[in-house]
């Protein structure tokens, strides 16, 4: 099995580097500021190839794809870490609550840039916490870690969650946490958080940004109140 799956790494990674572009690789490193390594392929692209793959995986075991994710997740490189969390996503049906050691594992030793921690916890990570609401606990411990990147998760995990109305007492306890929170990955991630639950609760949300406006980061402030009405904007946006 060991055989199998280095060979299927070698030639996932020939495939990812034969569909690579030269003008898409240099878009996107601008795009990226330096932060990311990178082949240089579109999204559609990556997922295609990521899905492919999968379905002729020679097992589909939890322990062996994890591995594989592993594996793909220590390259660093943009595109393997997507596919690694396309991978981890698809056998969500199997997810246990012990998972997300593993998945706050990778968070701390592999993520280092917004997109890898934005497609892998909007997806894995949002999913096992709907799975086992009891676990949202841990992503409360995430809002003090040192790591930008795990900060950041904590909020954008409960993307998906916070569309669907879900956890909005957690949204604002996160909230709270990351208040002040001086890096502006973790601002757009929470504001981009209280965004998203401010559809379902609108009320809501809105008192609680103008209950905390006077310190809330003005980045923070305008991803929360994007989708919010006209009147409700400008009332926010006052200083």
């Amino acid at each position: 099995m060991e055989a199998s799956a280095d060979r299927l790494i070698k030639s996932l990674r020939k495939e990812l580097k034969e569909n690579s572009d030269e003008r898409t690789r240099i878009s996107q490193e601008r795009f990226f500021k330096d932060e990311v390594r990178l082949y240089g392929l579109k999204s559609a692209a990556v997922i295609r190839i990521g899905e492919n793959y999968f379905r002729f995986l020679p097992c589909k075991s939890k322990e062996f794809v994890f591995s594989l994710c592993e594996e793909l997740w220590q390259s660093g490189i943009l595109e393997e870490t997507a596919i690694a969390s396309i991978w981890s996503y698809n056998l969500r049906k199997e997810f246990e609550p012990d998972d997300l050691i593993l998945f706050e594992r990778w968070i701390i030793k592999y993520v280092t840039n917004w997109a890898s921690c934005d497609t892998f916890c909007n997806h894995t990570v949002g999913t096992v916490i709907e799975m086992y609401p009891d676990e949202i606990s841990r992503l409360i411990t995430w809002t003090t870690n040192p790591s930008r990147w795990m900060r950041r998760a904590a909020a954008v995990s409960l993307i998906i969650p916070a569309k669907k109305g879900l956890f909005l007492r957690e949204i604002f306890q996160i909230s709270d946490n990351l208040l002040t929170d001086s890096d502006d990955m973790v601002q757009k991630g929470y504001g981009w958080m209280l965004k998203v639950a401010s559809v379902p609760h609108l009320r809501e949300v809105f008192d609680y940004i103008m209950k905390n406006k006077a310190v809330m980061p003005r980045t923070s402030l305008r991803y929360a109140i994007e989708k919010m009405p006209a009147d409700l904007k400008a009332a926010a946006m006052i200083k």
